[in-house]
């Protein structure tokens, strides 16, 4: 009998909490990819030293798909004893890292990765990707990025198994924010080292600092409607922004990578 493989990628710090991931939770909800499916298993690889955020997931992703499985995936094998007490219909836990190992071979239309790449070089990015990718279904979805930790300030790159990454969201507590710039310390690890002049990220979080300055009029009616002037600026200045305004009213900006890749 053959040794099962070990596990692709490096045990991470395990920190995680109540409500983290809301924002990439809302967002995953919100994918066609995961709406169509005939399959609806989506993966927490990662989820750290609790279960939190895989039933956390559960329960909003149930609200658009009833049929929904999560299956929470760490490679430290510890978390995922201590994980499977909390296994429900629905909800499971398995051993494994990038290579996303699955009972017969099941492949997830959705694979979350939260605070997963932060301790890795960005040098390692594009292969921890393009391994994830590959175990995903056609038309599925790769979401990668980081949080702060609370949740109130976070990215994440949205990336398909035929295309790669084709977008970049950022996600926003808009009570509290004082400069939307303060992503810059909670960008995927694919950006976070590339926010310097040149760059098109720098670019890009310089221009949106700007327009948030220049709607500041518009405070007095409140975060949202300034956060509303903000994404409507930078559309204007020809940044390709996306979605629609029910989106930005939940304090995100989407964009195409393509706008801020690496140079």
């Amino acid at each position: 009998m053959s040794a099962r493989p070990r596990p692709i990628g490096r045990v991470t710090r395990g920190t995680t909490g109540t409500n983290r991931l809301r924002r990439m939770d809302r967002w995953i909800a919100a994918l066609p990819a995961l709406r169509r499916a005939d399959d609806s298993l989506v993966v927490d690889l990662g989820y750290g030293a609790s279960a939190t955020t895989v039933l956390e997931l559960h329960t909003r992703l149930r609200r658009v798909r009833a049929d929904v499985e999560i299956v929470g995936i760490e490679i430290e094998p510890e978390r995922v004893r201590s994980a499977a007490v909390s296994a429900r219909p629905g909800v499971g836990f398995r051993l494994g890292g990038f290579e996303v190992p699955l009972p017969d071979d099941r492949r997830p239309v959705v694979v979350r990765a939260a605070n997963v790449l932060r301790q890795y070089e960005e040098r390692e990015v594009a292969e921890a990707w393009a391994t994830m990718l590959g175990r995903l279904q056609p038309g599925g979805a790769l979401v990668e990025g980081t949080c702060s930790e609370d949740g109130r300030v976070g990215s994440w790159v949205t990336l398909a198994p035929e295309t790669g990454p084709h977008s970049l969201t950022l996600g926003l507590r808009l009570a509290s924010l004082e400069a939307p710039s303060i992503v810059a310390e909670r960008l995927p690890k694919a950006l976070i080292h590339r926010n310097v002049a040149g760059e098109p990220v720098h670019d890009f979080l310089a221009e949106l600092d700007h327009e948030w300055a220049r709607a500041s009029p518009l405070s007095v009616y409140g975060p949202v409607q300034r956060w509303l002037a903000t994404v409507e600026g930078m559309r204007a200045a020809g940044w390709p922004v996306r979605g629609s305004r029910a989106r930005w009213r939940l304090g995100e900006l989407t964009v195409d990578w393509s706008a801020v890749a690496p140079r």
